[in-house]
């Protein structure tokens, strides 16, 4: 089945900005300025936080390519044989760089190579003699590999992803690693989701919506304001999809208050307006889906006026497809109104 059009939400990735800040020292000063995004220009950014798991927030991604350039020159035989632990997390590094040129390039071969560098890590990272490392690498793996998945719509790479979030899990429990933990059930929750829309199949989803759950637990708005509207959002999709699937109102009924819930918490700590539009488009989507499947037309009038609103209001906030989104989807609406207003 074609699944109705809505808008995952993805938190700051730290590891990539972890490996860019651990690897600048490598280039020129000149090149080291370049990694300073212009802020001089206030413009809205209304794809910020919405590009996928390698999207930088503190550095620009103009020295991607001379860190990779930097990274590989580096990683010599010597620096193995006689630093293999330096040597393992250059790997992963590298890892992340190729990963965010991947994303950047929409490239398969970039996130292969990627995955072959954290491979290579764990041959020097054991869970047994370096726990942390490893589990950072295994996480690593799994957001490698979650996007690979995505990008060629394969479902292989989501089950490496699975496994390896699965192993990171292994060492990073909610009791002494409560923030990795948090944002590893929140990944393997992005995961699970691809993987259900891939095989058309309700289990995955439901073990999506269960790691979304898992993550709310340990999370708060005062200290996770980004990660806890994506992981409302982001369940909420989930549910969403879910109650499309099975044609079930009352797993839309959730979906929604999933998205009223991250839509609440996106305003009141004043998250960029584009995330709270994002939530609102997606609840309103799937507020005009319980009409049609309940046949509810003064849900469908209400529907379309909503629409209205987020048009006419928020235009500014929106990205060219949503804005489309939003015009057909306050079409149908209305259509769905006027069909009962005619047979009145």
């Amino acid at each position: 089945m074609k699944f109705s059009t809505n808008y995952l939400i993805y938190p700051e990735n730290r590891a990539l900005e972890r490996a860019i800040a651990n690897s600048i020292n490598m280039l020129s000063e000149e090149m080291a300025a370049a990694a300073v995004p212009d802020t001089k220009i206030a413009v809205a950014d209304n794809f910020l936080y919405t590009r996928g798991n390698y999207e930088p927030h503190r550095f620009s991604s103009k020295i991607f390519e001379n860190l990779r350039e930097a990274l590989e020159a580096s990683l010599t035989e010597s620096l193995r044989i006689n630093k293999p632990l330096v040597w393992a997390e250059t790997q992963n590094n590298l890892g992340n760089i190729l990963a965010a040129l991947g994303q950047q390039r929409r490239d398969a071969e970039s996130f292969k190579r990627a995955i072959q560098c954290f491979s290579n890590a764990l041959e020097e990272f054991k869970q047994e003699g370096s726990p942390l490392e490893w589990a950072a690498t295994q996480y690593n793996l799994g957001t490698a590999n979650q996007a690979l998945g995505q990008l060629i719509e394969a479902t292989q790479p989501l089950k490496i992803a699975v496994d390896a979030y699965t192993n990171a899990l292994l060492v990073w429990t909610r009791e002494k690693s409560p923030e990795d933990w948090m944002l590893t059930m929140h990944q393997l929750g992005n995961t699970l989701y691809a993987f259900g829309k891939l095989l058309k199949g309700n289990r995955q989803f439901q073990k999506s919506v269960v790691a979304y759950k898992n993550a709310l637990a340990v999370l708060d708005a005062d200290n996770y304001a980004l990660e806890l509207t994506a992981t409302h959002n982001n369940r909420a999709v989930v549910l969403h999809h879910l109650g499309e699937s099975e044609g079930n109102p009352e797993r839309l009924g959730e979906a929604i208050r999933s998205y009223e819930k991250a839509l609440t918490v996106s305003m009141e700590q004043q998250l960029p307006i584009h995330l709270s539009v994002l939530c609102r488009v997606n609840k309103t989507t799937a507020q005009n889906l319980l009409a049609e499947i309940t046949k509810d037309h003064q849900l469908a009038e209400e529907v379309a006026d909503e629409f209205e609103i987020i048009i006419e209001c928020f235009s500014h906030a929106l990205q060219p497809l949503c804005l489309r989104h939003c015009k057909e989807q306050m079409d149908k609406a209305r259509s769905m109104a006027l069909v009962s207003c005619e047979s009145r």
